[in-house]
């Protein structure tokens, strides 16, 4: 239930800010991993975020630092890469662009195949770049939020939110179009060494505090995301974080 792990919220003054911050996260986890570092990354106003602050973090660890990352997608819509509603394509455009990461370590799906098959063919790819682990335990994981309380294509009241085997699964009843996704579980997302939820603006208000102060009895998807040992953070503006009456850290501009 929500508030069972212990969390981490911090708001910012505005998304720059907050987009700063989240860079040098990213940059002090890579560090600190002492070598290979692996990065879930999620789409949406996260690249545009992510875009602008975290080719210039990255580089104060050295340029070669990216060269031992391994990235994948917490979720995927099933279009070509050139496709706007690409993930990859959206992050391979504004972000590796500036960023040294090596081509063979960016995990991405096949989006040629069936939905099933992409799942199918995604996992098999992550377990490959995992070394065989059958469940990858990311060292970071930058998760969005939707006015509904989804996060990755895991939606509300979804029969993909029981799912206990997979780590990957695949939609072709998206609420939010376009329909056919694929996407992370809950397992691998509760696996994680870190996750960080990312969200701004007011529309999100109303939805950060049923997650955040609620204890509801058939939680929303960001609610159910509690790493097993890893840690959890929030990370917010000031418009997101307007309806919170929980104890956060508020940020002052930088």
């Amino acid at each position: 239930m929500p508030g069972f792990v212990p969390r981490h919220i911090s708001v910012f003054p505005s998304p720059q800010e907050l987009g700063s911050s989240l860079a040098q996260l990213v940059a002090q986890r890579a560090a600190e991993s002492g070598g290979r570092f692996s990065l879930g990354l999620s789409g949406g106003s996260l690249v545009r975020i992510l875009s602008q602050e975290l080719p210039e973090a990255a580089a104060l660890s050295g340029p070669a630092a990216p060269a031992r990352w391994v990235l994948a997608f917490c979720d995927e819509r099933l279009v070509p890469v050139e496709d706007p509603e690409s993930t990859y394509g959206s992050y391979k455009t504004h972000l590796l662009s500036k960023i040294s990461i090596p081509e063979k370590q960016v995990v991405i799906i096949n989006p040629s195949l069936p939905v099933e098959e992409a799942a199918s063919d995604y996992a098999e790819k992550l377990k490959e770049a995992f070394q065989g682990e059958n469940m990858p335990v990311f060292d970071l994981l930058i998760l969005g939020i939707g006015p509904d309380g989804h996060t990755c294509s895991l939606f509300p009241d979804h029969p993909l939110l029981q799912e206990k085997e997979k780590i990957v699964a695949s939609i072709s009843d998206s609420p939010k179009p376009p329909p056919e996704r694929i996407t992370l579980t809950l397992p691998v997302l509760n696996a994680a060494r870190t996750v960080v939820f990312v969200a701004t603006g007011e529309s999100k208000a109303a939805i950060l505090k049923r997650i955040l102060e609620g204890d509801e009895e058939n939680p929303l998807p960001a609610a159910l995301v509690q790493p097993h040992t890893g840690k959890l953070h929030w990370f917010l503006d000031e418009s997101a974080a307007k309806e919170l009456t929980v104890p956060f850290e508020k940020h002052s501009i930088l």
